[in-house]
């Protein structure tokens, strides 16, 4: 029996996977167990961006998570008052539960992931799509399709071609 690793997945990965509609690509990476805090889903309030988080939800590869335990709830607080809402529950729930996050945000998140969770915590929209490309579930031309039409959405990449990042 696989193992699955769980990953606590931010409102920009979401809306980005939503805006090309490959929120199935959370549940083709079988070894990752994709958990969304309520927190993240208040964030995503465009359509069809929000219908398809919830279809992607009502499915399965994406499960609601709530902060339960105190100590997640205390960390959340204490987070809360340097970062939005929703990387703060991600943040605090990864910390607690052992859990990689899927999020672009940089600066002050990064830096308090990867100071509470270590170097490698953080897969970000690009990390996906390439995680999807080395499995077998895109191609490099689908991929950088992908990548075309989250530029045309403002979302940038470091790269001409995922080709290069293979």
């Amino acid at each position: 029996m696989t193992v699955r690793r769980l990953v606590l997945v931010d409102a920009n990965v979401l809306i980005n996977l939503a805006h090309v509609n490959r929120l199935d690509l959370l549940g083709a990476l079988t070894d990752l167990d994709f958990q969304v805090p309520m927190e993240v889903l208040h964030e995503v309030i465009c359509e069809p961006g929000r219908t398809r988080v919830r279809e992607c939800l009502s499915r399965g590869p994406l499960q609601e998570i709530q902060l339960s335990t105190l100590d997640e709830l205390t960390l959340f607080t204490e987070l809360r008052a340097m970062m939005g809402i929703g990387e703060a529950a991600c943040l605090a729930l990864a910390s607690c539960r052992g859990a990689l996050i899927a999020s672009d945000e940089k600066r002050v998140f990064r830096r308090e992931a990867e100071a509470r969770l270590g170097p490698g915590c953080i897969l970000n929209t690009p990390g996906l799509l390439l995680l999807a490309i080395r499995r077998g579930l895109l191609t490099i031309e689908e991929a950088d399709g992908l990548k075309s039409d989250l530029e045309s959405q403002r979302f940038r990449m470091r790269f001409g071609s995922f080709q290069e990042i293979v």
